[in-house]
């Protein structure tokens, strides 16, 4: 469930920078005009107090106090809001908020398995809506953080106006079979490289980035990171991706689940959520297939469809232009009817 950013660029967000200080929730660095360049800076960053630590929290757009925020919740488990950072145009009309899950990124890294549990990853959500005094908000995960979106938006519908559960992981049984399928599609070299790459003595990890990136599909053109997404990954600052809690709650590849999350399945709660109010999104050559996506539609009557030309599973990196206009779209017309009172 990471991304192909996150398989290519692992060596830039592991290295640790601290060139933006970070201060005691309540006390942050704020600017007065928006930034909405993607790899803008934060206008505001915050620790929250979340159970076993307290998480990194970046907001921009905080002028647009008439418009109901949107939140992401990113990948993993183990990876960081960095994906997210070419989504900063949407700060032009609305509060942006991006934050690390505990144990990654520039968030507390305790790495105490006590915390590893879905239901602590959906309630620190929700003590970051608390922190930020914030009634009711847009809800974005991806991958794995999709699984949090959906558990959080059954949870706490009161205060969610809508849902994207993007490059859809709500299910590890139906995640592994869809693994298992693109794997057997795949050619023998590739699959004979990736059964290696799950050894104890992988290859270089170029080589397996390379065939994670053929999996997808022969015609997938992943997009070579920017100068200022690489500047970005340098300069973010923190601990970037954490591999120990991505192996003890999923695995050791994107194709097998060993952890935590071996047995984990929501799709019953697709039936619990306002359908009208949840899009799916996801890349044309996405490792969340469209079949099965399309069986969890059925699920959740009224929900809509949004497929990303072009993309794979880190869809916000490859084609961020086009992404970030279906969210604009679909946060714009879901924002009729529901009050802010924040």
């Amino acid at each position: 469930m990471k991304t192909t950013v996150l398989h290519v660029l692992a060596f830039l967000m592991a290295v640790q920078f601290s060139l933006v200080p970070l201060v005691a929730t309540g006390t942050e660095t704020e600017s007065s005009t928006d930034i909405t360049e993607p790899f803008g800076p934060p206008e505001q960053e915050l620790m929250v107090e979340v159970e076993g630590g307290k998480v990194y929290v970046r907001l921009n757009g905080l002028s647009h106090s008439d418009a109901i925020p949107v939140i992401f919740v990113h990948g993993g488990p183990g990876g960081t809001h960095n994906g997210f950072a070419e989504m900063l145009g949407l700060a032009s009309e609305r509060m942006v908020i991006m934050y690390d899950q505990l144990d990654s990124g520039k968030s507390d890294q305790p790495n105490n398995p006590e915390n590893w549990r879905v239901e602590r990853f959906v309630e620190s959500l929700d003590k970051i809506r608390l922190a930020l005094k914030i009634e009711r908000w847009n809800v974005v995960g991806h991958s794995w953080g999709s699984a949090l979106a959906l558990e959080y938006t059954a949870k706490y519908p009161q205060h969610t106006v809508s849902t994207v559960l993007g490059g859809t992981f709500i299910s590890t049984p139906h995640w592994i079979m869809d693994a298992n399928l693109l794997v057997k599609a795949a050619p023998k070299t590739i699959r004979e490289t990736l059964k290696h790459c799950e050894s104890n003595s992988p290859p270089n990890e170029d080589i397996c980035d390379n065939a994670y990136t053929v999996l997808y599909s022969s015609y997938y053109q992943p997009k070579p990171p920017t100068e200022a997404a690489l500047a970005y990954y340098e300069n973010v600052g923190g601990k970037g991706f954490n591999p120990l809690i991505y192996n003890q709650m999923w695995g050791p590849s994107e194709f097998s689940s060993t952890g935590v999350l071996k047995h984990y399945d929501a799709t019953h709660l697709l039936t619990e959520i306002d359908g009208s109010r949840t899009l799916f999104m996801i890349g044309q050559y996405d490792s969340a297939r469209i079949d099965t996506v399309q069986d969890y539609i059925k699920l959740t009557s009224g929900a809509e469809l949004a497929v990303v030309p072009g993309g794979a599973h880190g869809f916000y990196s490859d084609r961020p232009i086009i992404t970030q206009a279906i969210l604009k779209d679909w946060l714009t017309r879901k924002d009729s009817g529901f009050e802010i009172n924040r």
